[in-house]
C-alpha cells in the first residue's frame, strides 16, 4: 500500500472511531475497566462527615487534632492489543477483509484507552510474534499503532495463539487488559489461554466471515487454504457437501465457545456481514451489568 493511501486510510479510521469513542464507548470503557486499586493522595484535616476509619493516627498525634488519609482510584491501565496477522485474515466476502475490520476495532479500543489516559501496546503475531510495540500513552502513539497494523507485512502465514499468549505473559508482568483479535483458526490454545487469563483481563474478539459458516451453491470451486496453500476442488452444488461443511463449521465454533467458557474468557463475536459496533456495545453493557451485581 502506498504511503499516501496509508495516510488517507488512517485519517478515515481516526474520524470514524473518534465519533464512536466520543458518543458511545468512552464512558462505558471507563466504567467497565477499572484501575488497579487505590493509591494515596494526601493527608488533610478531619471534617464533619468523614469516615473515622480513614483517620491517620500518627499525624493526628503529632498535630494534636484529627487528620485523615485520602485515596483515589489508581486509574491508569495498560491495554494490550494482540492482533492475528496470519493469511486467513486476508479473506473476506463482504466489503472488507477480516484483517481490515480487526484494524478498525483496534483503533476504536486504542482511542477509547487514551481518552481515559491509559497506555496502549501492540503485539502482532502469526505462528510467531512478529511485532511488539511497548505500551505508551498519547494520540501520536495510537496513530503509530494503527499505521503499523495497516502497513505491516507478515513474514509467516500460519497462526499460533498459544505462542502469542506466552509472549504476553513474558513481557507484561503487571496485569493488563488484553484484547485478543483473531479468527481463531488455529491449533489448540486452551492451556495458554487459561494461564494468560489468570494474569490478565483477557477478552477474545472473534472475527468470522459468513462464507466460513455456510457455503453458497456456485458450482465447482477451487478452495485454497490461505495459511497452508493447500488446494481442493469442491462441488458446491451438492447439498450433502454444503450440509457437511455447515455442520463441521458449527462444531468448530461450538468447541471454540466451550474453550472460552471453560476458561471464563469473555468473547465479542464479530461477523463480517454485520457492523462491529453493536456486538462491542453489547459487550461493554454486559461487563457493566456484571460489575453492578
Amino acid at each position: 500500500m502506498l504511503q499516501t493511501e496509508i495516510i488517507k486510510k488512517i485519517r478515515r479510521i481516526e474520524i470514524t472511531t473518534s465519533h464512536l469513542v466520543n458518543d458511545v464507548f468512552s464512558g462505558q470503557y471507563h466504567s467497565v475497566f477499572k484501575g488497579r486499586g487505590m493509591e494515596f493522595s494526601e493527608v488533610r484535616e478531619y471534617q464533619a462527615g468523614d469516615d473515622i476509619r480513614s483517620i491517620d493516627w500518627n499525624v493526628t498525634a503529632r498535630m494534636g487534632h484529627p487528620y485523615i488519609k485520602r485515596f483515589v482510584e489508581e486509574r491508569e491501565l495498560t491495554v494490550m492489543l494482540m492482533v492475528d496477522a496470519s493469511s486467513s485474515g486476508e479473506f473476506g466476502t463482504q466489503q472488507q477483509m477480516k484483517g481490515d475490520v480487526g484494524a478498525e476495532i483496534c483503533a476504536l479500543l486504542a482511542f477509547s484507552a487514551i481518552k481515559n489516559n491509559d497506555k496502549v501496546g501492540l503485539i502482532i503475531f502469526t505462528d510467531r510474534v512478529e511485532k511488539y510495540i511497548p505500551p505508551k500513552k498519547g494520540k501520536a502513539h495510537v496513530l503509530r499503532v494503527i499505521r503499523e497494523l495497516l502497513y505491516f507485512k507478515p513474514r509467516d502465514k500460519g497462526t499460533d495463539i498459544a505462542a502469542a499468549l506466552e509472549y504476553l505473559n513474558r513481557i507484561q508482568r503487571r496485569r493488563s487488559v488484553a484484547f485478543l483479535i483473531s479468527d481463531f483458526i488455529c491449533p489448540d490454545f486452551s492451556k495458554a489461554l487459561a494461564i494468560a487469563n489468570k494474569r490478565h483481563d483477557l477478552i477474545a474478539v472473534s472475527i468470522t466471515d459468513p462464507r466460513e459458516r455456510e457455503m453458497l451453491n456456485v458450482g465447482l470451486v477451487e478452495l485454497e487454504d490461505a495459511e497452508t496453500g493447500e488446494r481442493i476442488l469442491v462441488d458446491t452444488s451438492d447439498p450433502a457437501f454444503r450440509e457437511s461443511f455447515a455442520q463441521m463449521s458449527s462444531e468448530e465454533l461450538s468447541e471454540r465457545e466451550k474453550i472460552f467458557r471453560r476458561n471464563h474468557v469473555d468473547v465479542v463475536n464479530i461477523t463480517m456481514d454485520q457492523p462491529y459496533v453493536k456486538p462491542l456495545v453489547s459487550f461493554f453493557r454486559m461487563r457493566a451489568k456484571r460489575l453492578q451485581t
